[in-house]
């Protein structure tokens, strides 16, 4: 009750049920109102995300300089927050999100469409694969050598866009699959190695193009250990 004469309020009745405890000192910074990264941890949080550094990884590290998890102003559920925006913010404004559009729209118009996309432990999108149905047609009838190449460009967001390659009976370059990867690790090629098999009924080649590239050549020994024809080659296979 706020008194008009004092213009101070005054407690009259206290309903005990529809309190809740006080939060302790301790566990104060666990507040929403109270957690906040500073512009440090925002430059950090990018450089760990660049860098390929998990967010458990780099939250363990920040709250160990700062002396405890109650120093760091923020919880992980906040990093893993700021990440999701971050990612969401580029996918917007680069190629990713275009891809996404277009995915959605290729399906739509026919259901035949695949494409599959790897998610972290964070649930972020990390790898992106697709085929239509021509490149499935094709790959089943001139899939014997495949060209796979990362080195033919990348995103302006810095990703690497990969594409499964062969030569048609009319030597031609046809297309049997693409790819935009998060980063060129053999966590990330194991992945695409196997959505590109379940895409192509499990079909294997029997010689494949590649680059020199020790992450590539493991994940394709671990995917495909009775090897189809591995070929190394320095220049790119696609011009």
């Amino acid at each position: 009750v706020n008194s008009r004469l004092t213009g101070k309020y005054r407690v009259t009745e206290i309903i005990v049920e529809h309190a809740h405890e006080t939060t302790t000192p301790s566990k104060s910074h666990l507040l929403r109102s109270q957690r906040k990264m500073t512009i440090p941890q925002v430059v950090e949080v990018h450089l760990a995300d660049d860098s390929g550094i998990t967010p458990k990884a780099s939250c363990e590290l920040m709250a160990r300089r700062a002396g405890g998890r109650e120093n760091l102003g923020f919880i992980p559920e906040d990093y893993r927050n700021y990440l999701r925006s971050k990612r969401t913010m580029q996918m917007k404004s680069g190629d990713t999100g275009g891809v996404l559009e277009y995915l959605q729209k290729m399906q739509l118009e026919d259901s035949n469409f695949f494409y599959a996309i790897q998610v972290d432990e964070d649930d972020l999108i990390t790898n992106i694969f697709w085929a239509d149905v021509k490149m499935m047609i094709d790959y089943s009838y001139f899939g014997d050598v495949v060209c796979f190449d990362t080195t033919y460009r990348k995103n302006k967001e810095g990703r690497p866009f990969a594409m499964f390659v062969g030569v048609n009976h009319h030597k031609l370059t046809i297309i049997f699959g693409a790819a935009l990867l998060y980063d060129e690790t053999t966590e990330s090629f194991i992945w695409l190695f196997n959505t590109f098999a379940k895409a192509m009924s499990e079909k294997k080649p029997k010689t494949i193009l590649t680059d020199q590239d020790a992450a590539m050549a493991k994940a394709l020994a671990l995917v495909w250990p009775e090897p189809p024809l591995y070929l190394a080659f320095v220049s790119k296979c696609i011009k």
